[in-house]
């Protein structure tokens, strides 16, 4: 059997190209007024909700007192094996309550005014994965 070679030449189109951007999950953050659109899409909608009860103190939030974190609680409390335990278990708790991202890893660090807490995420259905570096300090607050 002869093979032939055909070759198509395209029709003259410009040049496309696309962003990609998957948007598996879409949110909106009135938090940072900097930005163009407060819109937000993917791992960024899955770090301001685990930002945002990170932010909150537990049985702050009304009508949801499991909404929140104890670490506001032990902020003042020298890092002692037990301290450690119950950050690692609430920080464990909230992680796992969000079927979005995976915790791999938790190190706590005292520091001066706080903790210092270094997170790895795997966020599920992917292979990506994201190291989250933040800092509960008594004067300032939460930064990540």
């Amino acid at each position: 059997m002869v093979q032939k070679n055909i070759i198509i030449q395209p029709a003259n189109l410009k040049s496309q190209t696309t962003v990609k951007s998957s948007q598996f999950y879409k949110g909106f953050s009135s938090i940072d007024e900097s930005t163009i659109s407060p819109r937000q899409y993917d791992f960024d909608v899955v770090k301001q909700d685990l930002l945002n009860r990170l932010n909150t103190r537990k049985g702050e939030r009304v009508m949801n007192p499991t909404f929140g974190t104890i670490i506001w609680d032990l902020i003042y409390e020298p890092l002692t094996p037990e301290v450690k335990t119950a950050i690692a278990n609430d920080l464990n708790t909230i992680l796992t309550s969000d079927p979005r991202a995976i915790p791999i890893q938790i190190n706590i660090v005292e520091q001066d005014y706080g903790f210092q807490i270094e997170l790895t995420l795997q966020y599920a259905n992917t292979d990506q994965t994201d190291q989250i570096r933040l800092v509960f300090d008594r004067n300032v607050g939460l930064l990540a």
